[in-house]
């Protein structure tokens, strides 16, 4: 995957659960948000993810993670989760995120996450041709819809 990526868009308003007494988001909901737009990713590109868990046996294990937190967002923002498909090989796959606030357009984090695809006992698998096959339709950037 040699090209740039195609991303794909979650739309969400910060709870007040979310936040600490100065009305700040706390820091581990951005993970949160990431996996958010990654199941999200992964239903607008042809699939849900519990598929892959029910039908196939497999999971997609985060093994690392990365935020870079450039300006804080803050209780009821309207935030644009972005997501894409940094890199693909058989058995990883690497996700790359952004979010921003609506209202502005700006940079609130980035980030990433890898993964290794295992099975339930959580021993490395190959990822299935199918889901290989609609993971490089996405990346050649073509217009995907929800199942």
């Amino acid at each position: 995957m040699n090209r740039e990526p195609t991303w794909t868009t979650k739309t969400l308003q910060v709870r007040y659960a979310e936040t600490d007494q100065m009305g700040v988001v706390y820091y581990a909901n951005y993970l949160v948000w990431f996996e958010i737009g990654r199941t999200d990713y992964c239903r607008q590109n042809g699939f849900a993810y519990r598929e892959m868990e029910q039908e196939d046996g497999l999971y997609i294990m985060v093994a690392e993670v990365r935020c870079r937190y450039k300006a804080p967002a803050r209780y009821d923002d309207e935030l644009t989760i972005r997501t894409c498909l940094k890199a693909m090989r058989r058995r990883v796959l690497i996700f790359g995120y952004e979010v921003y606030r609506q209202a502005t357009d700006e940079l609130l984090a980035e980030g990433e996450t890898v993964h290794v695809i295992t099975d339930g006992d959580g021993r490395p698998r190959s990822l299935p041709d199918k889901y290989r096959d609609l993971f490089m339709l996405a990346a050649k950037g073509r217009d995907s819809g929800a199942i």
